[in-house]
């Protein structure tokens, strides 16, 4: 099926608004669209009328030429005779919020839905989900504009069964100042589901990185979304929950979908190189990283430091997650050393961790960083930045990112998320360099670097 209408769309209608009541899903999805989006909208109602200034069909055949983009947001039981005006009318793609259906046990209702979706041909996201988002073009999500915290516009498409996990990712998204390209709740995934949007995602010239959140699949359907994302030149993460036996419950009960053996998903994952994320503040960060550096890295890691404590911490964190960290020789030892200010140079480590100790200034970590860029014995840097060494500035992280980026050299960074470091942390995220607040998850997305080169 084509997609390209449900994800482009320059007509919207807007089936189930309401002439009395502004807080229906409906409404919500017209209202913003009509007043913040450069799409045509229209609304449908039975009765028809007037909705802030804008003409009310009784039926989408009413609608002259084609729409793009069909919002069905109508009890359960009357889905199907908007479905079949929407396939009457040439209609092109549908998103059908309304729930009622497998989740509840309809499991015939949905079926039939499908098949007249499938019949003719046209892509059906849902029922029983949030909607789709495409930052600056248009929003069917169900939420009012002053609840929502909306990230900018990337380059990563994010995936989800569940509307309220796309939801709190898009917020978290937001604060890590993440852009993205795509946001699908899928719901019951009744057509339109997690391979068929790879498929279309991997030649997505808007997109990067696709990141899901899965629940579960259906009869050899988990085996297919493998394959799909082994084939995808794109890096994929994975957010899976149905973990356990409760979880699996908890997931059959949400959406109706079969949370499957989660060791044999998570072994096929790793064999293939997509990234699994453990929970969803590392689905975050993965993106963050994979989007700077899609290519991967095979895992020999300079850390540089000012604290042999955190080196420490690093060391034990890339050890139990495969990655080597070379030491250099004792000439380059000898080289690196030269290079710093006298105070550093005879108190310093130069093994790896290299800890250039809290008297180092900005010249120190700049010199660090590039000579190991140099030696082509790593192929990532990880710094563990620590802003309140007395002699360093707000300008380093700024400084940091121009060597890395001079050097062609990942970088990527821990620094402590604190409002008063924050110039650090922009420093490093106004120039694409990666930053966690965490030094086991400066750690992790390094890992994953390395797991998206193993494909």
């Amino acid at each position: 099926m084509n997609l390209d209408a449900l994800f482009n769309p320059k007509k919207i209608a807007v089936i189930g608004v309401s002439l009395s009541n502004d807080n229906h899903p409906a409404n919500i999805i017209f209202s913003k669209n009509h007043h913040r989006y450069p799409v045509d909208i229209y609304g449908v109602n039975p009765r028809g009328g007037v909705l802030q200034d804008q003409h009310i069909y009784k039926s989408i055949l009413e609608i002259e030429g084609p729409v793009d983009l069909a919002v069905i947001s109508v009890r359960a039981d009357m889905v199907r005779d908007s479905l079949r005006q929407c396939i009457e009318s040439g209609v092109r793609s549908t998103v059908v919020i309304s729930g009622g259906f497998s989740e509840t046990g309809r499991q015939d209702l949905q079926d039939e839905l499908v098949a007249m979706a499938r019949d003719a041909d046209m892509p059906l996201i849902g029922p029983n989900c949030l909607g789709v988002f495409v930052p600056n073009k248009f929003d069917t999500l169900f939420l009012p504009m002053e609840r929502m915290i909306l990230p900018h516009a990337g380059s990563i498409a994010f995936i989800s069964q569940s509307g309220g996990v796309l939801v709190d990712q898009m917020i978290r998204f937001s604060g890590e100042g993440i852009g993205i390209s795509r946001s699908i709740s899928i719901g019951n995934k009744a057509l339109i589901g997690e391979v068929d949007l790879l498929e279309y995602l991997a030649d997505d010239p808007m997109t990067g990185v696709i990141a899901l959140y899965v629940e579960g699949f259906g009869k050899n359907e988990g085996r297919h979304f493998v394959e799909a994302a082994r084939a995808c030149s794109k890096p994929v993460v994975v957010l899976k929950s149905g973990k356990t036996a409760a979880g699996s419950q908890a997931v059959s009960s949400h959406t109706a979908a079969l949370a499957g053996d989660y060791e044999n998903f998570k072994a096929a994952l790793s064999q293939h190189g997509v990234v699994e994320a453990e929970t969803e503040e590392d689905l975050a960060s993965l993106c963050d990283v994979l989007s700077a550096y899609p290519a991967g890295i095979k895992g020999h890691v300079a850390v540089i430091t000012g604290s042999g404590g955190h080196g420490a911490l690093a060391t034990d964190a890339c050890s139990t997650n495969g990655l080597q960290l070379p030491a250099l020789s004792e000439r380059e030892k000898k080289e690196l050393a030269s290079l710093l200010t006298p105070s550093v140079q005879v108190i310093g480590s130069y093994h790896n961790p290299i800890d250039l100790t809290g008297s180092a200034r900005d010249q120190d970590f700049v010199e660090a960083v590039q000579y190991c860029a140099r030696t082509g014995r790593y192929d990532c840097i990880l710094m563990l930045l620590l802003p309140y060494i007395p002699g360093i500035t707000s300008d380093l992280s700024a400084r940091l990112s121009a060597v890395a980026q001079r050097e062609k050299i990942p970088l990527l960074a821990y620094v402590p998320h604190e409002e008063k470091y924050a110039m650090f942390v922009e420093g490093f995220q106004l120039n694409g360099i990666p930053v966690a607040p965490t030094i086991e998850g400066a750690v992790l997305m390094t890992a994953a670097l390395m797991r998206r080169q193993s494909r």
